[in-house]
């Protein structure tokens, strides 16, 4: 904290340094009881006043600080003009910031600046609070002071950026880039220019104008020797002659790169796109998302004719071929993926040779193939083949696999590739349950008898082979979908497991145990495996989907809140302080970097996840207190009756939800949250391409939160409409409900219904008809809780009607005895996504009923401590109204009971009982040719017989622990609290409805 010491409002340095070495340590009480005392010798010090805030809101007392800060700015408003400095405004700015009044902070440093008009710290001062509050129009204007005032380079640059912000992210006029280039022109007439940035952003601009000759000029003359590295001064040539359609020259500006940076695989794509005179590449890479990369690059040919064609592509395999000559001896693999790309763009052409594809690939092989990378390398060539070619080319490898040995890692390295190319083919689809179960059992025994070279590495390091057991793993998993046997996914998880018993840092072996972990059920070990993961930063918004769905679909509420607040917190964090970096951008003259950080905020800004997590953190709250009428009523006025998240549904109505999860980690058999290829039967199906399922998403995510968005509102609103409605009912026996309330309440009915992709009259005949039996509960979809939830606020609108609360009493012992009785005796392995709609239904629809159940009876008890009965409550005894409340009551008791009996029912069972269970599935059939166990029988038999000396010490301990019963006990463990959890649930609301059932009785 040197910086701030000194004579701040006239007090000397000496007495303020022990306060800030206090504020350092976290000795807040210390440090409060030091600005007392300082207070008491300078009364009047804007800058002591300040500190005593930062001390207040340091120790979580932010009402207390917020009343000191406007004591401190009353004192600086005053004309006092020595009590106005930088010191002071700074600090007052660290706490206004942090109690999120950021615009007080802001107008004390205007009011400064207005009051010292040539002070250049202020200025910046004011500058850095617009900078925070994303005003990039009071952004530009106080640039452009400081630049006059100053007359420096980086404040006119600053200027600039704050104009490209406006264009880029305000979307304001283009006028606005002539402003900005005409202060660059003149700037440099005058003072030319001296930084490598500062020459960058006249660039860019120019760009932006779409001036690329201009911008070729300014690059060719005296300023582009600012540019030290010969390559990027190329590679920015290469593109503005590009974008300048003047081919033949960036062609020749291409080559001079490929020949310095002959591995520089962009350059190439774009050395090839000029040389076909094809701008499509620059479209690729102007949208390209780093989160979800396409393999997948469009070509343009139809200006060419096939001699001009034949030509150009001739000229590019020419260079591509001196490219290889020249760098033989070395490992780059651009000169030889550039021949792939040569002859997939004479395939699309329309020179439909798959033969010569085919050998470039196997050739490709044949240098790189055991390299970790090669099936990535060539997914995108892969894509063009027929499934006939993809089927031969698989052979092909397998064929040539054996045509060098020299090297066992090399022959590892070769025998993953091809098992990934299967994969990416969809190849291992279309193979024989026997075949799959044959090239398991032959991987498990290459990863053993590979394991000793692996012996002498850190573990930190990868292991050679280590991509085996995920590739086993997966096959294991195909044979549980084909077959149904649950033992091959008992197999897999036994694979992993062992596979991290050997090195924990694997998170590929992570990712799948939490996901099939999740699929059986035991979803604490599949949460556990989520935190082994050690996700931080913008990693949580990467990364949490693998688990976030599966959370907020289970009982388990105290680990969803603390993934929940962990997000929020980082996100929250990150958007508050995402400015930090943005104004050390500017200080650093980091401009690029300026643009880049507001972008990157306004991304994470528009989350599809983080508006979820919003809403959900928000009803998972309403969740938690659903038993008690007055506790809900508590938290929907901390969420001010639900209006906020109202307002939060009609503003994601207007705006493009981002997605930036990346899907690319996730299973083949899950490739998005929404999808389980599990849940349904084998289809003979080819692989997709992962980059396909977010084509669907946004629209449907989009109206899936808008819908969530309506829940508490409805729920404040359904609560209004009971006591008006018992009312009405008693002494007119009216429709029910107040007409203001009842309109609003209907409103969003209505609204609800339409995210729903119907009519309200529809959606009333759809519940209606299900309830009667006329309509099966599969009409509803996926979103069946959203209709059951909408049953529900539908009933609350017309709570008179003695029809509708029949309507929803039969929708809920419907939909749910019809699911405790699919289940069966089932195990929880099998039947988990039966559980998983359970748990939706008795936390959600049936919580909210209830909710509403409990208003009615409150209202319909005498109020008073004699409680005695009166004429207005004999009235409602004998209503319609009060005797649909009895019997809803009483069917939703004996509808829960039947969910508390089969979850009783599976708890029952011995736990020694279960992990039997569990490992029988294991046990192979002496006389049976195939079957679950056969990888399990080869990994145990190489354990039995291995050595220390072999494997290492390590590895051998490693080994030697892993025990499969453990590993069974553990699952069957997370199976059984995930129910005692749901079964927790459901005995409350059974005790909840018993002691409403009693109190209706005196009704």
């Amino acid at each position: 904290m040197s910086s701030k010491f000194g004579l701040a409002g006239g007090i000397p340095e000496r007495r303020v340094r022990p306060i800030w070495d206090a504020i350092d340590s976290r000795q807040f009480k210390n440090a409060l009881k030091l600005v007392t005392s300082l207070l008491s010798k300078y009364p009047k010090s804007p800058y002591a006043l300040a500190l005593k805030a930062l001390i207040h809101e340091r120790m979580g007392k932010p009402d207390e600080a917020l009343s000191v800060c406007l004591d401190a700015k009353e004192l600086l408003y005053n004309d006092d003009l020595a009590l106005m400095d930088d010191l002071t405004l700074s600090t007052l700015q660290i706490v206004l910031q942090r109690l999120d009044h950021l615009d007080l902070a802001t107008s004390c440093y205007a009011h400064a600046c207005g009051k010292f008009p040539n002070n250049l710290e202020l200025m910046m001062g004011l500058f850095n609070c617009y900078v925070r509050e994303y005003s990039f129009v009071k952004q530009q204007q106080t640039a452009i002071k400081m630049y006059k005032l100053a007359g420096e380079e980086r404040f006119l640059l600053w200027a600039v950026c704050s104009i490209q912000l406006q264009v880029l992210c305000d979307k304001s006029g283009e006028k606005l880039l002539l402003l900005a280039e005409g202060l660059l022109k003149k700037h440099i007439a005058s003072h030319s220019m001296h930084e490598p940035e500062a020459l960058m952003v006249y660039i860019s601009l120019l760009e932006q104008e779409s001036k690329y000759n201009d911008a070729l000029e300014v690059l060719s003359g005296d300023l582009g020797s600012l540019l030290m590295i010969e390559v990027d001064k190329l590679r920015i040539q290469g593109r503005l002659l590009a974008r300048a359609n003047d081919y033949s020259a960036a062609v020749d500006v291409y080559k001079k790169i490929l020949e310095l940076s002959p591995d520089d695989w962009e350059c190439f794509l774009h050395y090839l796109g000029c040389l076909l005179e094809d701008d499509s590449i620059w479209k690729y890479f102007d949208n390209i998302d780093q989160i979800h990369p396409t393999k997948h690059i469009e070509c343009k040919f139809s200006h060419l004719t096939e001699e001009m064609f034949d030509s150009r592509i001739s000229s590019a395999s020419d260079l591509v071929q001196k490219l290889q000559r020249d760098n033989e001896n070395s490992n780059l693999r651009g000169p030889y993926l550039a021949e792939l790309e040569i002859e997939k763009r004479k395939f699309l052409f329309g020179k439909k040779n798959e033969n010569k594809l085919l050998e470039s690939l196997l050739q490709y092989f044949l240098k790189f193939g055991h390299l970790a990378c090669y099936a990535s390398d060539v997914e995108a060539y892969l894509q063009v083949l027929s499934p006939n070619k993809k089927a031969e080319f698989v052979g092909m490898l397998v064929k040539n696999s054996d045509s060098f040995s020299d090297s066992a890692t090399k022959v590892l390295g070769q025998t993953t590739t091809i098992l990934k190319v299967q994969e990416l083919t969809g190849n291992i689809f279309e193979l024989p349950v026997d075949e799959i179960e044959a090239s398991a059992v032959k991987l498990a025994k290459l990863y053993c008898q590979n394991l000793s070279l692996s012996k002498d590495l850190d573990p930190q390091e990868s292991m050679f082979g280590e991509e085996l057991l995920s590739l086993i793993s997966n096959m294991l998993v195909q044979l549980f979908w084909r077959t149904r046997d649950f033992g091959y996914l008992a197999e897999a998880i036994m694979v992993l497991e062992l596979g991290l018993t050997i090195r924990g840092h694997v998170w590929q072996y992570k990712i799948l145990l939490l996901h099939i972990y999740s699929y059986v059920g035991a979803l604490p070990l599949a949460f556990e495996r989520y935190k082994a993961l050690d996700v931080k930063n913008i990693l949580t918004e990467t990364v949490s989907h693998h688990i976030l769905r599966q959370m907020l679909e289970s009982p388990m509420w105290v680990d969803l809140s603390n993934l929940l607040k962990d997000y929020l917190k980082f996100m929250d964090d990150h958007l508050r302080e995402s400015a930090d970096l943005t104004f050390l951008a500017y200080r650093h003259r980091n401009y690029s970097k300026v643009i880049e950080f507001v972008l990157f905020k306004q991304r994470l800004q528009h989350s599809n996840q983080y508006q979820a997590a919003r809403v959900e953190a928000a009803v998972l709250q309403l969740k938690q207190n659903a038993d008690s009428v007055e506790e809900e009523e508590r938290i929907l006025e901390n969420l001010k009756s639900g209006v906020q998240l109202v307002e939060l549904s009609n503003d994601i109505g207007s705006k493009t939800l981002r997605f930036n999860e990346d899907m690319q980690t996730r299973p083949w058999w899950t490739p998005c949250p929404e999808k389980n290829y599990l849940l349904g039967p084998f289809e003979e199906i080819s692989y997709c391409p992962k980059e396909d399922v977010k084509d669907d998403r946004e629209e449907n995510m989009k109206r899936a939160i808008q819908r969530k968005s309506l829940l508490p509102r409805m729920i404040y609103l359904s609560i209004q409409c009971t006591s008006t409605a018992l009312k009405e009912s008693a002494e007119t026996n009216g429709s029910g409900g107040d007409v203001k309330i009842c309109g609003e309440l209907k409103c969003l009915l209505d609204e609800y219904t339409k995210m729903l992709g119907c009519s309200l009259n529809d959606a009333v005949e759809m519940i209606t008809g299900i309830s009667q039996g006329v309509r099966t509960s599969e009409s509803l979809g996926s979103n069946f809780v959203d209709w059951l939830n909408f049953a529900v606020f539908w009933n609350a609108w017309s709570l008179s009607s003695h029809e509708h609360w029949h309507v929803l009493n039969s929708l809920f012992e419907r939909l749910i005895l019809d699911r405790v009785r699919s289940m069966g005796s089932s195990d929880m392995s099998s039947c988990y996504s039966d559980v998983q709609v359970l748990i939706q239904i008795v936390t959600e629809p049936l919580a909210w009923h209830s909710l509403i159940i409990q208003a009615c009876t409150r209202s319909s008890l005498p109020s008073g401590k004699k409680k005695k009965k009166n004429q207005h409550s004999d009235q409602l005894s004998s209503s319609p109204m009060s005797q649909a409340i009895k019997d809803s009551i009483h069917s939703l008791c004996s509808t829960i009971q039947e969910v508390s009996s089969w979850l009783l029912n599976q708890l029952n069972h011995q736990e020694d009982e279960q992990v039997e269970r569990f490992l029988s599935t294991l046990k192979r059939d002496e006389d049976a040719a195939g079957g679950p166990g056969q990888i399990l029988g080869v990994l145990e038999s190489f354990i039995a017989s291995s050595e220390e000396l072999e494997v290492g010490n390590r590895i051998f301990q490693a080994l030697k622990s892993w025990n499969t019963a453990d590993t069974a006990r553990k699952t069957v463990m997370a199976q059984q609290r995930v129910l005692r959890e749901f079964l927790q649930i459901c005995e409350s609301k059974r005790k909840l409805l018993e002691t409403l059932k009693q109190q209706m009785s005196h009704v």
